[in-house]
């Protein structure tokens, strides 16, 4: 199943990167793509993620959801 956030922080290409590793890092996720233009990612998951857990690994990454 697919799952959608919205994220706040992300101003270029490095952004995106690393808010695609903190979100690949989390267990369970996979095939992540981060849109800068729309500050948006989209991943693959077997459940949906908590968002505490989601907005956890975005602050450490320096990100927030939206």
């Amino acid at each position: 199943m697919k799952q959608q956030i919205d994220i706040t922080g992300m101003t270029c290409g490095n952004c995106v990167r690393h808010v695609t590793e903190a979100l690949a890092e989390i267990p369970g996720v996979r095939d992540v793509h981060v849109d800068l233009a729309s500050n948006h990612a989209e991943f693959t998951v077997a459940q949906p993620i908590d968002r505490e857990i989601l907005a956890r690994a975005l602050d450490e990454a320096g990100y927030s959801l939206a």
